[in-house]
């Protein structure tokens, strides 16, 4: 940080320095003794409030989530109770909990009409009040006063995703909020060092009155904290404005607090906008492809073999917390889309929709969002059930969600928390769109949430013309200049009017230019060494999509992968949390663009040379379990733990990478597998035209490649099944002289 690193902050401490406050264990005998209360008076939704009411709409869904018993057995987890409340703890700032606390569960903690259940143990989790946009703004009035209701959801959602955890590892667990629990929030936020009386509130030390607590009780024993001495004055001292201990210095609060609220925590208005995205796309030349032709899913439908095939229904989520998000991200796939309602007229004004659209994002847990229209490639050819998409929505509203800085210093980025720090960007960006959406249609303009379970559209696209980064060396992935490559999207598509944002230009095209340390530590060598090429109408660095896919779906020591995330340069924290030196450097990467050929290859050496990219054990806050036949135990195959791999170096005309154009997608209706051709891919490295090449071309007026013709829908036969069968069966090695004439039959 500017003043106290974080390097050896434990997670499971959270942003504020809740361990530095003065504690008085007598208070536990005070609270316990206290009698048991009735429940308290139901919340009324304000029904003519439409955020409120979306917002409330998705606390009732999580409210259906929780598992009905635990699993059969219990997890190999360790006897010290405080290594099991660092993963507890660790998993709800992972989820960006305010505050966390554990306590005992008294008996009188019950409400009066409840029958106690056997659970020993309480976890409290606390989300401060997000901030009232500005009195001009129109979201002012959906979220004045309602704070609570959005800050209680957030909570809740937590908390069941804590309470799965547990379940999953073989205790109980119940997820409890004030209007459907079981329990006293109050006395418990108290006994768990969250808050203190003053008078008949409970006040937190640093949020005050505006916050919002969710609880899940357990028989899983923990160690617990004390309630906290108070109350006190003054807790904002010297120590907390500079950041002692790591935490989050309340400088940086307050720079966040001073920020107008449809602007995000980040500088976005620093970095460059340039017209056209930096890297070149041939709009008209980019074909539409089916869902069927994405790795994914082949390897769903058995195209990569039968072991691709079984691990990709778990290969994400076979750990006992990522497991726990599941649920919550698959019970809002049907909330993607739904009915419009009226028109209502006051929202034609496309700049003040658009403020009020990222104000919103932000109250909601957006990182950055960004607005652009949808253009006719970034919209899928075919469902996954083969069905032609016809595009619908003119403006895409794009919002970038952080997988944990934190959490990835911890990790090797193939290990047991890999997928989960997808899970947790996947479930927080199917809430925001999801509520936005509910919003968006009820004032008269349809919107549909685009998400990783359930999209129409393509995310990379819309994401560079949103102006939210630039396409890296990684590949098919677009890097920030504040949170690098570690990121997740969710895109909400609309007819609601929206002044549009331009593509940056933060000069990444010449940082990766000149660094190659993803493709040095990716595992299984599928980020190219190589330069960019043109494949299928974009200009890239093109990885091998099938080697990665693999990787990620049978890595046997690990969570699916996000190695080449962990180790680039650019992953990094550049607000006031961050160290001053990554923040200078930050700085003048946006904003003295031509220094970069000065400070870029520094840049990348120094990178390797202070070690950034290691594992830091410090920030391990989570157990390595593998879930085998719906019981935990210890992973199988063991745990990877990479660090830095600095002899590792290869050839550029050496590496192999097997090339998938469009006309060797399956057919996007084909339910059969589609076994693809390698050995062909890897030579259609002939076919690529650099960026250069495919310039001259277009002013030579000639026509586009043809093997950006994609592979045609098959006719199929009724029959019993959902799909129809095959008539024929599909040649993968149609020649170029057949795709000629499907060409000109079009």
């Amino acid at each position: 940080m500017i003043f106290f690193s974080n390097k050896n902050r434990p997670v499971d401490w959270g942003p504020y320095p809740l361990e530095r406050l003065p504690r008085d264990a007598s208070i536990v005998a005070q609270e316990a003794n206290f009698p048991r209360i009735q429940p308290p008076t139901a919340r009324m939704i304000d029904e003519g409030n439409l955020l409120t009411r979306a917002i409330a709409k998705y606390h009732a869904i999580f409210r259906t989530l929780e598992m009905d018993t635990p699993a059969a057995a219990k997890a190999p987890v360790p006897d010290d109770l405080a290594r099991r409340t660092q993963d507890i703890k660790g998993s709800g700032y992972f989820l960006d909990a305010s505050q966390m606390g554990i306590c005992a569960m008294p008996e009188k903690a019950w409400l009066a009409d409840r029958e106690p259940l056997p659970h020993s143990h309480a976890i409290i989790v606390l989300i401060a009040h997000g901030r009232l946009p500005e009195s001009d703004n129109l979201a002012h009035d959906w979220v004045k006063g309602q704070e609570d209701v959005a800050a209680s959801m957030r909570a809740f959602e937590i908390s069941i995703a804590i309470s799965e955890h547990i379940q999953q590892m073989g205790w109980q667990a119940k997820a409890h909020d004030r209007e459907t629990g079981f329990v006293d929030l109050d006395r418990l936020t108290v006994l768990a060092g969250l808050a203190w009386r003053d008078g008949g509130q409970i006040i937190n030390p640093y949020a005050e009155e505006k916050f919002s607590v969710a609880v899940v009780t357990t028989d899983y024993a923990l160690a617990i904290d004390e309630p906290l001495a108070g109350p006190r004055r003054q807790v904002k001292g010297l120590g907390y404005w500079l950041g002692v201990g790591g935490a989050v210095p309340g400088i940086e609060w307050n720079r966040r607090a001073k920020r107008a609220t449809h602007m995000s925590a980040f500088p976005l208005e620093q970095v460059d906008r340039v017209d056209k995205p930096t890297t070149l796309i041939l709009d008209e030349e980019i074909p539409r492809v089916p869902k069927r032709a994405e790795f994914f899913e082949r390897a769903a439908r058995g195209d990569l073999g039968k072991k691709s095939q079984v691990e990709r229904s778990r290969f994400a989520f076979k750990h006992p917390f990522a497991q726990a998000m599941v649920s919550l991200i698959r019970s809002m796939v049907p909330e993607q889309d739904g009915p419009v309602e009226s028109l209502n007229p006051d929202y034609s004004d496309p700049a003040a929709n658009a403020r009020m659209v990222k104000s919103l994002s932000y109250y909601l847990g957006s990182e950055m969002t960004g607005i652009c229209e949808v253009p006719r490639y970034a919209w899928y050819s075919h469902n996954k059930e083969g069905v032609a998409i016809k595009p619908y929505n003119k403006y895409a509203i794009v919002m970038l969600i952080d997988q944990g800085y934190e959490t990835m210093e911890g990790a090797s980025g193939d290990d047991y928390i890999s997928g989960a720090q997808s899970m947790r960007a996947y479930m927080r960006g199917a809430e925001i769109a999801g509520i936005m959406g509910e919003l968006f249609r009820s004032l008269g303009y349809h919107s549909r949430a685009q998400t990783n379970a359930d999209s129409d559209v393509l995310h990379v696209p819309v994401t560079l013309l949103a102006g939210l980064g630039e396409l890296s060396r990684i590949g098919e992935v677009i890097l920030n200049p504040f949170i690098g490559p570690r990121l997740k999207t969710v895109v909400l598509t609309t007819d609601l009017p929206m002044e549009v944002d331009k593509p940056m230009d933060f000069g990444l095209q010449y940082f990766c230019d000149n660094c190659v340390k993803c493709a040095r530590e990716c595992p299984c060598d599928a980020i190219t060494w190589g330069d960019k090429v043109m494949f299928n109408g974009y200009e890239m660095w093109k990885p091998d999509v099938e080697r990665c896919t693999r990787y990620r779906l049978t890595n046997a020591r690990g969570l699916a992968c996000g190695r080449c995330m962990k180790t680039c340069p650019l992953n990094k924290v550049v607000t006031a949390q961050g160290p001053i030196m990554t923040r200078i450097a930050s700085w003048c990467g946006v904003n003295v663009r031509w220094l970069k050929p000065f400070m870029v290859p520094i840049a990348v050496w120094l990178d390797d040379f202070l070690r950034n990219g290691v594992r830091n054990p410090v920030k391990k806050w989570w157990l390595d379990l593998e879930i085998v036949n719906g019981i935990c135990v210890e992973p199988v195959k063991g745990v990877n733990k990479r660090d830095l791999n600095l002899d590792h170096v290869i050839d550029p005309a050496k590496q192999k990478i097997a090339y998938y154009h469009a006309d060797r997608m399956p057919p996007p209706n084909v339910p059969e597998p589609v076994i693809p051709n390698r050995k062909e891919a890897l030579a259609r490295a002939n076919l690529l035209e650099t960026p250069l090449e495919a310039r001259q071309r277009r002013r030579a007026g000639k026509a586009s490649p043809l093997h950006y013709t994609p592979t045609p829908a098959m006719e199929l036969e009724e029959s019993d099944e959902s799909m129809g069968t095959a008539k024929s069966v599909w040649d993968k090695d149609t020649d170029r002289e057949a795709l000629r004439q499907i060409s000109q039959a079009k």
